[in-house]
């Protein structure tokens, strides 16, 4: 009856509900409820009450009959049920809130009850799949097992050495003698690794701890509970008192050992165990014990045979795979060694013999490493056999705490022709290498500098292969190239002669090629650059910082000529006119000078001009003077053209070379030269541009035209009056003259893709003045003759 009348109630309410929905307009712009949604809420309704007095009935009747057996599985599967039933509703009516803005089908003080009651759950992992993906997708390379099992020994090395430091944990006379060590074995006939260290050890518990569990790192524990102990259990004092010798952080470095062996074996016997109050001190009376897992999810733990010893400390033996043979070989360990765990602070020693012999001197103080230790180092990290021309040794606070020590080597290979080199600093954390030749560390154009930079605040990814937040490594970049280029300007202003003479000589393409394309550092960069200027003798350089100090106060810009040699760029008709006013000019020899100019555009608030720019306004008092004095003598207007004479051959020059000339006009900026072009495209460019189509398989004569150029007369030039008169007596040679005029401004800007073109058109003009002269000699011969 109570059922019923449950039901009834439920349906009562539906009613309603759906007659109030039909009256009511859509809610917040959304579409109202369907008939279905509400059906299939009544049902669930239904269902749940159901459950409920279902669960009362069998309540009663197990009360009845306690003592069947059968009854206890009834109630529970009921109580399942009925459970079941309420977390859909109240998934449902969770649901039909958000999507129906509170037009809520559950109205009970039951379904409120249920929804209030949630339970908190936590995420679940298949630790199969897990132990797999880390085993085999974490790590790039295979042989980074080497550096996470070596690093796993220092750090229990180091942990011994606190404790035995502080007094917290000791043992016999024998421990205590025991040396801080890592021993490596190789056995190729066996195809197996072991690394044994000497320290800390671990018990039975820590073992499940420690290799039971994925992604604890004991390391990292053991660290935050010296911390706590050292700041009095104050976890807000930052206090640090060992934490830098430890290297683990994440807890899967041990699992990389699969990545090469079928099996595993970890060997250990515990150095200790510190008390709850710190104060008594409990011998090592532990058995060695021995972890033995294969990788597929389970593990085993039992005591050590009596037939093998263990000594204090860990022995991971690693039962390698039949195709990865190679990691029993002497020399492969002894190369993967040196590669990324040859500055670990404990010896190493593998079949024997010492591993890690130099030591990470980039942690030392600047001022206490020597030269020696730097020759050593720097033939290391470069792997050449010269000495380093500049070393800089220096620690940062910020972005964050880095020790970075750099070399500038004597000389460059790309000069050889040996390709492009590869960066040459590597990026440590705590002494063992992530990253070897590092491309985030420095930009490109810094590419030979060798050296080390060293942050233990690096933020690594899991594998530690990478850093990982790549916001603070672009800080940690630019703040070593700030310090970089800080080092090269104090070695210009202190020693002149080795930086012009000695770097500058050997690396200047490499910061040319930085204001190209590090825009952060162009004006920085500019400064450390030399030239050759119009003023100063033959391998003289200046540096813009010295030109701009000896430019008279009116010039504001920079000019500067583009020439193949200092000899072309003197006889150039661009340098006429500054050669006239006195005014210095940079001139640069090879393309990449072109482009930094282009790219740099300014200096210190000045342009950089092309010499062949036809807004340069380059005039003395001397020029205008002598200008009114020739415009007022009749005799030096007689030799040039007038004004309308110079309209009038501009315009014909245009016309009969439209396919050449886009504008024609007068200058006063040339005085031996006939003409010049002016606002011309890059010569070093289009050379550039065309050896590249030719790379890839274009020809001459499918190559980019060249486009139609703008042409200043001098029309005081005697060719340029010649050919205002023969254009009138002899159009044909006044208009071979024509072209061989713009062809020679061509050559001046070295815009001429093929100087060969120009071949039969000299024949010609030569052969018409052989004819003239010949014909102008048979006259005279004749006209004695008749004399």
């Amino acid at each position: 009856g109570n059922f019923s009348w449950k039901i009834f109630e439920i349906l009562s309410f539906c009613r309603q509900t759906i007659t109030k929905q039909n009256r009511r307009p859509s809610l917040h712009g959304h579409s109202q409820p369907t008939v279905a949604t509400i059906t299939s809420n009544i049902m669930t309704q239904i269902q749940l009450t159901a459950a409920r007095a279902a669960r009362r009935q069998l309540s009663r009747f197990a009360s009845r009959n306690n003592g069947l057996r059968s009854t206890p599985l009834l109630c529970h599967r009921s109580v399942d049920v009925a459970s079941s039933i309420s977390r859909s509703s109240s998934a449902n009516q969770q649901w039909s809130n958000t999507q129906y803005h509170q037009v809520s089908f559950m109205s009970t003080e039951a379904a409120k009850s249920d929804d209030s009651s949630g339970e908190e759950m936590e995420f679940q992992a298949e630790t199969r799949q897990l132990l797999d993906i880390v085993t085999h997708s974490l790590y790039t390379d295979k042989e980074v097992f080497l550096r996470e099992l070596v690093s796993n020994a220092s750090d229990a090395l180091e942990k011994l050495r606190h404790v035995q430091a502080t007094g917290t944990i000791s043992g016999s006379g024998d421990q205590e003698s025991t040396p801080l060590e890592i021993r490596i074995t190789t056995d190729e006939a066996s195809n197996t690794l072991t690394i044994t260290d000497t320290g800390i050890g671990m018990t039975k518990e820590e073992m499940v701890s420690n290799l039971g569990t994925i992604a604890r790192s004991g390391s990292k524990a053991f660290v935050h509970e010296m911390n706590l102990k050292a700041q009095g259990a104050d976890p807000t004092t930052d206090v640090d008192p060992f934490g830098e010798g430890i290297i683990g952080r994440f807890g899967v470095g041990f699992y990389s050992g699969f990545m090469v062996s079928d099996k595993v074996d970890v060997r250990s016997k515990s150095a200790g165990k510190v008390s709850n109050n710190e104060t008594e001190i409990t011998e090592s009376n532990y058995d060695p014990i021995v972890w033995e897992s294969t990788g597929t999810g389970k593990y085993s733990i039992s005591a050590l045979s009596e037939d093998i010893r263990q000594d204090r400390g860990t022995s991971v033996v690693l039962h390698l795979k039949p195709e990865l043979s190679q990691y029993s070989n002497e020399s492969t360990i002894e190369t993967i060694l040196k590669k990324y765990s040859n500055f670990v602070g404990f010896p190493i020693f593998l079949n024997g013999n010492r591993v890690n012999t130099i030591d990470a001197i980039w942690l030392q103080e600047p001022k206490t490493v020597d030269e020696e230790k730097h020759s050593a180092f720097y033939k290391y990290v470069s792997h050449m056999h010269d000495e380093p021309l500049s070393t800089i040794h220096f620690r940062m606070d910020a972005p964050l705490d880095i020790k970075a020590l750099f070399y500038i080597p004597s000389f460059h290979q790309e000069k050889y022709g040996m390709g492009r080199m590869e960066p040459g600093v590597s990026l440590y954390s705590r002494k063992i290498l992530i990253e070897a030749k590092s491309p985030d560390i420095l930009p490109d154009w810094c590419r030979f500098i060798k050296g080390v930079v060293d942050s233990e605040d690096l933020p690594l990814s899991i594998s530690r292969e990478k850093p990982q937040d790549s916001a603070l490594v672009g800080k940690m970049r630019k703040a070593l190239t700030r310090k970089l280029i800080s080092h090269l300007s104090k070695m210009m202003r202190k020693e002149p002669e080795k930086y012009k003479d000695e770097f500058y000589k050997e690396y200047n393409f490499f910061l040319k090629e930085g204001i190209c394309q590090d825009f952060e550092s162009q004006q920085q960069l500019s400064k450390l650059l030399y030239f050759e200027t119009s003023k100063g003798m033959a391998g003289e350089l200046v540096s813009l910082d010295e030109y701009v100090s000896k430019c008279p106060p009116e010039q504001n810009d920079i000019y500067y000529l583009f020439a193949p040699s200092r000899e072309l760029a003197l006889q150039s008709p661009y340098m006429e006119t500054f050669l006239k006013s006195k005014r210095e000019v940079i001139f640069i020899y090879s393309a990449i000078d072109d482009f930094v100019m282009a790219n740099l555009k300014q200096f210190e608030g000045r342009n950089l001009l092309s010499a062949d720019r036809s807004e340069l306004n380059i005039k003395d008092d001397d020029d205008a003077e002598k200008d009114d004095k020739d415009s007022s003598d009749d005799s030096d207007v007689a030799k040039g053209l007038t004004s309308s004479e110079a309209t009038d051959f501009c315009a014909w020059f245009q016309t009969t070379l439209a396919s050449k000339v886009s504008k024609c006009k007068t200058t006063n900026r040339l005085s031996s030269s006939p003409a010049v072009i002016t606002d011309n495209e890059s010569g070093a460019l289009r050379r550039m541009m065309r050896m590249v189509e030719t790379s890839e398989g274009g020809t001459s004569s499918n190559s980019m035209p060249l486009p139609k150029q703008t042409v200043e007369i001098n029309p005081k030039h005697e060719i340029i009056v010649g050919i205002h008169r023969l254009k009138e007596k002899d159009p044909m040679l006044a208009e071979v003259l024509a072209e061989q005029v713009v062809d020679n401004c061509l050559v001046a800007a070295g815009l001429l893709d093929d100087g060969r073109t120009m071949l039969p058109r000299l024949n010609d003009l030569m052969l018409c003045i052989v004819k003239n002269n010949v014909t102008e000699e048979s006259g005279e011969e004749d006209s004695k003759k008749e004399s």
